[in-house]
């Protein structure tokens, strides 16, 4: 009985292993998706003596199935026994650790400095930071790579000795002859930083970023500028301007627009990083430059960080530094850039100006360049200022707004290309939202009704969708009172088409006004059309009773829509006959 025991604790590892080396590659996922089923069932020893070891010896699998793994292990501390046992986990994770596939060595990476913080101090020295020597001295840059991200989590809890020597590793990874390891320890720079004394901060770190900004890959100068902005945070206001500034204005006019990119998306937290006084003296003049910059991509990272820039500024010059600064580089912008993905990067922050400005500054200097780009040919620059003008609105008022706002939307409404009265509609919901039901009503309510006897079918159809998004905002006794009896006269209307738009914007608003409103008032419009002369008008009153069927209730369905959909099942059109045959079937009225 005592080996049939034996051989029933040996099933699951027999299982794993055949599984492992099955072809299959999904079995052997499911496998390692199921280890710490597996685990549970050998328990913590046989787990450390004999799961561990055969997963450190088969580690040459497929990524997906190697990723699967790194993932596991990191989850893995109690199933070996807890923390004390935490140290058997390493191997397998030095192996992922090393791997070619940067996906599996990142999970790796991932899971080890997960398990670092449940090794005590002690195990850290004897197990752990041995193995992030082994991986930094690796002959392939893969560990070597890998080893960047274990640094910074090893270094705070060993001693004063063994800081030392993660130091040195740490600048020797910094000038590695591979530049995919210099890259990734330009990446782990202000990580490792923030852990530092600051004595080694000044001393180490500061050197170690100065080179890597003046890396000849660009992709890992743009990575040093990131690691800048962290260790501009650790540093004292007096020494900022010595030792980070430099080859952070050097990095701001770098002759790879890619690194110019990662200065100006990093702007913000660069600014809050240096402090008032240098952000006066050497960030404006910067974000000057990177507003005018010569490549589309960084002069729109710089546009996007506009309002966020200028709210960071320091309030005693906040205005005065717009003004004469920002604003007159701004408009430059506006009135020759072509690029459409920076102009709409700009349209969308220079509504936020407004509130920093006040009005006199606004109504002056913004209302102008909001106007210019209401105009603009590109509809995400329009959606972008329309869909921001709240912010303007809080600060010189609706009606100070409207009068400059209105013309250059009903411009828009008329405009002769179909796609751009098509844009302005749908941003209508959202300017009605903004400007409120009585400006909505006295000034925009006519337009909307006149998209719907628009000559194109494709602005009829997104009138009507507009209509239903209205009603939504503003309620269904708005829409009884405002819209439906104009939606509704248009039954009588001499032009067909427009008196299948009746049936249209029915179907739509029946939805959203409800049962009563829909029996009341529109479905009496409804059984009128069904004697149209017109067949296409007959087969659309069928489509709109099955449409609205759902909102009325059984004994009207019964009493008044049945007897009008036989009657048309009876037409002599084909069409008006099958569409009246198929809504007689889906409400179930046969």
């Amino acid at each position: 009985m005592a080996g049939a025991d034996s051989d029933d604790s040996l099933y699951p590892i027999a299982v794993l292993i055949d599984e492992l080396r099955n072809e299959d590659v999904q079995l052997r996922l499911n496998s390692i998706k199921k280890l710490s089923t597996i685990a549970l069932a050998l328990g913590v020893e046989r787990t450390r003596t004999e799961l561990l070891p055969f997963l450190t010896d088969t580690i040459y699998d497929e990524d997906e199935v190697l990723l699967a793994l790194a993932e596991q292990l990191g989850n893995f501390t109690m199933l070996v026994g807890g923390p004390e046992y935490v140290h058997c986990l390493l191997p397998p994770l030095e192996s992922l650790a090393t791997v070619e596939e940067t996906v599996v060595r990142d999970k790796a990476v991932e899971s080890l400095r997960k398990i670092s913080h449940e090794h005590s101090p002690v195990d850290l020295e004897v197990h752990f930071e041995p193995l992030v020597k082994r991986l930094a001295s690796g002959d392939w840059f893969t560990s070597r790579t890998s080893a960047c991200g274990l640094f910074s989590v090893c270094y705070p809890r060993v001693s004063s000795t063994v800081k030392a020597e993660i130091r040195q590793h740490f600048r020797t990874l910094c000038s590695d002859d591979t530049p995919m390891v210099r890259r990734a320890a330009a990446s782990k720079l202000g990580e490792f930083a923030k852990v530092l004394e600051l004595e080694y901060v000044k001393s180490d770190i500061i050197s170690l970023f100065t080179a890597l900004a003046s890396d000849e890959q660009d992709s890992v100068r743009l990575l040093a500028v990131e690691a800048g902005v962290s260790i501009a945070t650790l540093l004292p206001q007096e020494d900022l301007e010595a030792l980070v500034m430099p080859t952070l204005r050097q990095a701001a006019e770098d002759k790879s627009w890619r690194v110019r990119y990662m200065v100006a998306d990093k702007f913000s937290d660069l600014q809050k990083a240096v402090g008032p006084e240098i952000t006066k003296n050497d960030l404006v003049p910067a974000f000057q430059n990177l507003l005018k910059d010569c490549e589309a991509e960084v002069r729109a990272a710089a546009a996007n960080k506009v309002k966020e820039f200028c709210e960071n500024l320091p309030e005693d010059s906040r205005e005065t530094i717009i003004m004469t600064h920002i604003l007159p580089c701004y408009y430059n912008v506006c009135l020759s850039i072509t690029n459409n993905h920076v102009k709409s990067a700009l349209a969308s922050v220079i509504m936020g100006l407004s509130t920093i400005l006040g009005k006199d500054n606004t109504i002056e200097h913004l209302l102008p360049l909001f106007l210019a780009q209401l105009k603009d040919e590109c509809p995400e620059v329009r959606l972008n200022i329309i869909s921001n003008l709240d912010c303007v609105n809080e600060v010189i008022g609706i009606r100070q707004l409207s009068q400059s706002l209105l013309p250059a939307i009903v411009e828009l409404a008329e405009d002769a290309k179909w796609r751009v009265r098509l844009a302005i509609i749908e941003y209508m919901p959202l300017l009605a939202g903004q400007l409120g039901v009585e400006f909505f009503d006295e000034k925009l309510n006519s337009l909307c009704m006149a998209w719907l006897v628009d000559h194109v079918y494709a602005i009829r159809e997104a009138a009507t969708c507009n209509l239903m998004k209205l009603v939504e905002k503003f309620g269904a006794e708005w829409a009884q009172n405002t819209i439906v009896p104009k939606v509704l006269g248009m039954a009588n209307d001499p032009n067909y088409l427009h008196r299948m738009t009746t049936l249209f914007c029915i179907n739509a608003l029946s939805e959203v006004c409800g049962q009563e409103i829909t029996t009341k008032h529109m479905l009496p419009v409804v059984f009128k059309m069904s004697n149209d002369q017109v067949a296409n008008v007959r087969f659309n009153v069928a489509k709109s009773l099955q449409k609205i069927g759902p909102v009325l209730d059984s004994n009207c369905l019964q009493t008044e829509v049945k007897p009008v959909l036989e009657k048309l099942a009876s037409d002599q059109d084909m069409d008006v006959k099958y569409f009246a045959q198929e809504a007689i079937s889906v409400l179930s009225l046969a």
